[in-house]
């Protein structure tokens, strides 16, 4: 797959991505903007990703400060789009876990409402939806796309992002099946890279190292995941949006290569910067996820998707920009808003 090929054939189009000052809404937008209009919608637009990357200030973009539970303001900015990329959540679990309701009217009514804002658009060409690996529950090991889903307990307050997120999943498939829209349908596995910022384990890890301070470790440290380096992912997102195969399609995306334990990421960490931080076991008082790990095969079928970056890496290449945003970027500082996550 020729990933720059993949941008370069999406010209002249009015782009629309919700949650888009975030991290991968700023990526694809430094990907897009050259040859597109780009409009970025957004709560949060002061200390976000985007006004970090280099699509900022670009005269093919424009961010509009808006909600995605404001049907009117949502409509205004979906109107003529030709793309609309649908990252607007609130994520993390401090955040879902302190602000349930607030989760499950965002993640799922703000889909709805934007659903709705695109019924009459006839020259839509791709609606690409943003679900989450958390829809399968506590373990998802080699995860194929028709994988049972599994929801936990409704008094765990974690839940309340995967179930609006799955639920966001069977409206986007009935659009797609009762009034034919393209719609695409992608599930991130552990997206990490420049850009990111908020409480996340590579960005607290990577900061950590860098200041010499201790690295902390939520619960034992043996919970599993795949992590996925941002270009790769993005090369998968512009796979979606120029592959006619991929519409009506769900697509589970990550790197199954760069898995290991929360654990071994921290100290593979602490290696590759040679850094003097300890590492800390914290207790947590909330559910976590044992195993996260996809199969992609499906879009390495249909998309021609392989990931091709691997973890070292790739965790120096977002080393050397946290190094460079330090003071932007420190996760005491820098909370996560309404954003996308896998």
């Amino acid at each position: 797959m020729d990933a720059s090929k993949d941008a370069a054939s999406i010209r002249d189009s009015r782009i629309l991505i919700t949650g888009g000052t975030g991290f991968i809404g700023a990526s694809l937008a430094e990907r897009l903007v050259a040859d597109n209009e780009v409009i970025l919608f957004d709560r949060a637009i002061e200390g976000s990703s985007v006004t970090l990357s280099s699509a900022w200030a670009h005269p093919n973009l424009q961010v509009v400060q808006g909600d995605v539970l404001d049907p009117l303001a949502l409509e205004a900015a979906a109107r003529d789009a030709d793309v609309v990329i649908h990252l607007a959540a609130v994520v993390g679990v401090k955040e879902v876990i302190a602000r349930g309701r607030q989760t499950m009217l965002t993640n799922f009514e703000g889909t709805v409402h934007l659903l709705r804002a695109l019924e009459s658009n006839s020259g839509l060409h791709r609606f690409i939806y943003f679900s989450t690996s958390e829809i399968f529950g506590m373990n998802s090991f080699r995860a194929v796309e028709d994988t049972p889903t599994s929801i936990g307990p409704v008094g765990e307050a974690r839940w309340t992002y995967s179930i609006a997120k799955l639920a966001g999943e069977h409206l986007v498939d009935c659009y797609h099946r009762e009034v034919g829209m393209p719609t695409v349908i992608v599930r991130p596995f552990n997206v990490f890279g420049p850009l990111r910022l908020g409480d996340h384990a590579v960005l607290r890890f990577i900061v950590s190292a860098l200041r010499g301070a201790p690295l902390e470790v939520h619960g034992d440290g043996t919970q599993i995941r795949s992590w996925c380096y941002v270009d790769d992912f993005c090369d998968a997102v512009l796979r979606m949006v120029v592959a006619p195969q991929a519409v009506g399609e769900t697509f589970n995306i990550g790197n199954p290569r760069n898995t290991l334990t929360i654990y071994e990421l921290a100290k593979r960490v602490v290696q590759l910067l040679d850094s003097p931080s300890p590492i800390h076991f914290v207790a947590v008082d909330f559910s976590d996820i044992d195993v996260r790990v996809p199969r992609p095969r499906k879009a390495e079928q249909l998309l021609r998707f392989r990931p091709r970056v691997e973890l070292d890496d790739a965790i120096l290449t977002t080393a050397a920009w946290y190094r460079e945003h330090l003071d932007a970027v420190d996760p005491d500082v820098v909370e996560a808003g309404e954003r996308v996550s896998g």
